[in-house]
């Protein structure tokens, strides 16, 4: 690991420096319990706390966002929060900052929420949130971002193909075929994105998935707004839908069911939805190589090498080839 690397990434985040980064905050004492959650970009977990409830302590992956940006991101949540949209905010420190600092990591300390994923054959339960997203992108819509990054075809998609191909990170079998794939399925995306040109753009979660809810009881509590940035509403909808056209159909459906009971929803942006799922799967591609190198991706991605993960990844894109060629979902 270079010492670049080692810059961005956690090679100097030990047990000893969270606890201690915890403990520096006012008031707070471990008991020295600390579990590590499912998280690969930043680093999160569950501490343990004298006489009181665990919190989660997040720990920002060094130079990925700058303090500004994280500062849209804390400052949206709560907007959403006092709008009484259940969304896990940041803990304020007694000086109001909910960005705190340790050995050169920032963190931020949130509650403890349970919760489970929801029900994606559940109508009710899709019509519930879709009539979150609607509240949360009327709220989101009476501000703009200015430092959090926009969705684009450039950063998503070209910059991240051409990350894989002029580092040579695709197998040499297969670096012809990639290339010409990912140029024919670029241009595709771009020339719908020039489609919707006149469609709004709005702040958004901008990683909305089912693993970023939280269910309990009746109502979804939403978390994680790391990747909040600008860009068209229904990036807040798509990652909902999956499987063949029916069954897409009848889940967006029921989705803006519940959605334009608080916002109105333009039909124009559904011809957006593959060519955001496309520029996601470059882009998932790229990130996972850029990190390839850390204990952590190595291990939970063992099979990055591998040809045939290359193999499968080409395989997915041609079948959004074909995606992207079939007319958009329909909603009235």
């Amino acid at each position: 690991m270079t010492e670049q690397e080692k810059t961005d990434s956690f090679e100097n985040l030990s047990p000893e420096a969270i606890l201690d980064a915890i403990e520096s905050q006012p008031g707070l004492l471990t008991d020295g319990r600390l579990l590590a959650l499912n998280s690969y970009e930043n680093r999160v977990y569950r501490v343990g706390i004298e006489d009181g409830e665990p919190l989660i302590a997040k720990f920002y992956r060094p130079n990925r966002w700058t303090v500004e940006q994280i500062g849209e991101e804390h400052s949206f949540a709560q907007e959403l929060a006092d709008a009484e949209i259940p969304i896990v905010t940041a803990l304020p420190d007694p000086d109001g900052n909910t960005l705190r600092e340790s050995q050169g990591f920032h963190f931020a300390l949130y509650p403890m929420r349970g919760g489970r994923s929801p029900e994606l054959d559940n109508p009710k339960q899709l019509e519930v949130i879709g009539r979150f997203v609607g509240r949360m992108h009327k709220i989101a819509e009476t501000k703009e971002f200015i430092h959090r990054p926009a969705i684009n075809t450039a950063t998503l998609g070209h910059e991240s193909a051409n990350y894989l191909l002029d580092n040579d990170r695709v197998p040499s079998a297969l670096a012809n075929a990639y290339e010409s794939l990912v140029i024919d399925l670029l241009d595709k995306v771009d020339d719908w994105f020039e489609q919707v040109a006149n469609t709004k753009s709005i702040r958004l979660h901008g990683d909305f998935h089912p693993g970023n809810i939280l269910w309990r009881d009746t109502t979804p509590h939403i978390v994680d707004l790391d990747d909040a940035r600008t860009g068209p509403a229904v990036q807040d909808i798509w990652l909902f839908l999956s499987g063949d056209r029916f069954y897409q159909q009848a889940r967006l459906a029921d989705l803006l069911e519940g959605y334009t009971q608080f916002r109105e929803f333009d039909p124009v942006e559904l011809g957006l939805i593959e060519s955001l799922r496309t520029l996601r799967m470059i882009h998932y591609a790229a990130w996972l190589d850029v990190r390839r190198s850390e204990p952590a991706f190595q291990q939970a991605f063992p099979w990055l090498a591998d040809a045939r993960y290359w193999d499968e990844h080409i395989l997915e894109l041609k079948e959004q080839s074909s995606a992207l060629d079939e007319p958009p979902l329909k909603w009235d």
